[in-house]
């Protein structure tokens, strides 16, 4: 599994990696713009991203437009609907605009509430398939 960690803040981005590593080769990237830089290079080097943790604030582009810029790079190469990587949106955000607009008009697949831990980030990939039932919590 390859893994991209989306977030301006050093130790969220720190903590995703550290739970992850076991499972997942991660990249990072501070804002939306080095994400999209980061996903279109994947995708052109036919090693595309399989799930994608995003803060929804950030600065440069926020969640939400850089999340609909994946989505239409994954458009160009031909990937559509299910066949896309995961994406976890990760926000202090409870409810509002943001949130809404990336889970149902940026096509999100879900959406954690910071702070977030090892046993609900463990237990959210493997309801979306991307770890086996048995991996540690």
């Amino acid at each position: 599994m390859r893994a991209l960690i989306v977030d301006d803040d050093f130790y969220s981005r720190s903590f995703l990696e550290y739970i992850l590593h076991p499972y997942a080769k991660c990249d990072a990237a501070v804002n939306g713009e080095d994400a999209i830089m980061a996903f279109k290079k994947a995708m052109e080097g036919n090693e595309p991203y399989t799930l994608v943790f995003m803060d929804l604030l950030m600065p440069v582009i926020d969640g939400p437009q850089a999340l609909e810029e994946m989505r239409e790079i994954e458009k160009e190469f031909g990937v559509a609907g299910d066949a896309g990587c995961k994406v976890i949106i990760t926000s202090v955000l409870e409810d509002g605009e943001d949130t809404h607009n990336a889970m149902y008009l940026g096509g999100a697949t879900s959406f954690l509430q910071k702070p977030v831990d090892e046993k609900s980030i463990l237990a959210e990939l493997r309801r979306l398939g991307c770890l086996p039932a048995e991996a540690e919590a």
